[in-house]
């Protein structure tokens, strides 16, 4: 086959001139290409200073910059939204049954006290003696109060109280804890929420 083009042009720069990475750079570039930047650095710096210099311009305006006078500063709260999903019975059991102790003491120690300010007083004189003299007779004295309200008598009452709610409230506060769980599996449980300050 014949070359039917006819002679072709040489160009003379494209193909005696030097490679791209031998030639000489140009003398407007004296250090290594920075592209435009939209934004000036805020230190004062120009589009020449390149990337650097917007940084460190960038890091002396915070240095230098002081803080507000008038603003107030108001301490931050954290809130947490949490779910009591199940009371384990056992542990309910073991608090409501210390509990209940606790307040059985309490019960039988007020009882006390009051018996003896309640004698100190005299109401345990007088008011026996008004009802030995309505309910007795020519045969009999009466009924006689402050021996039926000694204080022996009204600490052993207020112990079997006191034994008797210990049983009840450890039974019914085990009770509650399985039926919440059994609710809690139907409506989710009942939601807290918790604020801390900082």
């Amino acid at each position: 086959m014949t070359d039917t083009r006819g002679p072709q042009p040489q160009y003379e720069g494209y193909a005696t001139g030097p490679l791209p990475g031998e030639r000489e750079p140009a003398p407007g570039q004296a250090g290594p290409y920075h592209p435009p930047q939209a934004y000036q650095s805020p230190g004062g710096g120009t589009q020449g200073g390149g990337t650097q210099g917007g940084v460190q311009g960038v890091g002396g305006a915070q240095a230098t910059r002081l803080p507000r006078t008038g603003a107030r500063t108001t301490p931050r709260t954290r809130k947490a939204r949490l779910r009591v999903a199940k009371a384990d019975p056992w542990s309910v059991m073991k608090v409501s049954f210390l509990l209940s102790i606790a307040l059985g003491i309490c019960t039988v120690v007020a009882a006390a006290v009051l018996w003896m300010v309640m004698d100190a007083m005299g109401v345990f004189s007088t008011v026996g003696g008004t009802i030995s003299e309505a309910t007795g007779s020519n045969e009999s004295n009466g009924f006689d109060l402050q021996s039926f309200l000694s204080l022996p008598r009204v600490l052993i009452f207020t112990s079997v109280i006191a034994v008797i709610d210990v049983v009840l409230a450890t039974a019914l506060a085990t009770l509650g804890a399985f039926i919440y769980n059994l609710s809690a599996g139907f409506v989710g449980g009942v939601e807290l929420t918790l604020a801390e300050d900082e």
